[in-house]
């Protein structure tokens, strides 16, 4: 089942939403962002895209089935995401910082203090209508290295994502489920030609999603997504989470950058 919830006047989230999000490892969260909030940072978003403003990660550079050889092949210099958001623009940072978005991460977290990674998502995915690749079945946190695996991404959705253009599927429940080695490629995604796991992948969920509205998974969480099949560039802003109880460990690509506090009890809205 998928938890659609209309932001009113206060981000507080009921019982049954956070028992969702803590028993299925997501939650929508529909119009979070207003319309004003959401032009400005699909201007600049494309401003940066049209600039090829660095650092910026190119379809190339992912070696994706299906994705141009190099940035030189025809469509290796797409970009498909603007990499450090927060510190590329304002709009960027305002928005990883919002009050309102902080205190639903606090209740998902149940921490009073919010830390947004710099070193993880914290980007713009800019999905192409040509030369856009699939992303597989996997879960965040294959890469990353915290003291524990809580940790909360919310995908703001900057325009209509649906299934032509590739918007998130998820695996619901699987940021708990144990997975042994031989289910995994050797980059950590699941195997679809293993039986066990085409029946898995048979639970997922489809998160469309309009402007505006946020996706909120567990960095646990199994998920995947499509091309974009349509002749517009799918654009959603991602940022990742944590609380008071975790730290990224020392000398790892977790810890390259310093975090910055989004929430504390000192300046809580």
């Amino acid at each position: 089942m998928t938890m659609n919830t209309t932001i009113e006047t206060t981000p507080a989230l009921t019982n049954a939403q956070r028992e969702l999000f803590m028993r299925d490892g997501y939650l929508i969260m529909r119009g979070l962002a207003a319309a004003e909030r959401i032009n400005d940072l699909r201007r600049v978003t494309l401003e940066h895209v049209e600039a090829h403003v660095a650092p910026i990660e190119y379809e190339a550079d992912v070696a994706y089935p299906g994705a141009p050889a190099s940035r030189a092949s025809a469509g290796g210099d797409t970009p498909r995401r603007l990499r450090q958001a927060y510190d590329r623009d304002p709009v960027f940072a305002n928005w990883a910082a919002d009050a309102r978005l902080s205190a639903i991460v606090a209740q998902l977290l149940e921490s009073d203090t919010v830390y947004l990674s710099r070193n993880h998502h914290n980007c713009v995915m800019t999905k192409s209508p040509r030369y856009s690749t699939a992303t597989a079945w996997h879960r965040d946190l294959r890469y990353w290295s915290f003291q524990t695996p809580r940790l909360v991404n919310a995908w703001l959705a900057l325009g209509d994502e649906t299934q032509a253009n590739g918007c998130m599927r998820l695996l619901p429940a699987t940021q708990h489920l144990p997975i042994e080695a031989e289910r995994l490629d050797s980059a950590q995604f699941l195997r679809e030609d293993r039986p066990e796991n085409a029946e898995l992948i048979d639970s997922a969920i489809i998160a469309e999603l309009a402007p505006g509205d946020v996706l909120f998974f567990d960095a646990g969480v199994f998920h995947a997504a499509g091309a974009n099949t349509t002749d517009e560039r799918k654009l959603s802003v991602v940022t990742t989470y944590y609380g008071s109880d975790n730290a990224p460990i020392p000398d790892t690509r977790s810890a390259q950058l310093a975090p910055i506090t989004v929430r504390s009890p000192d300046h809580a809205a």
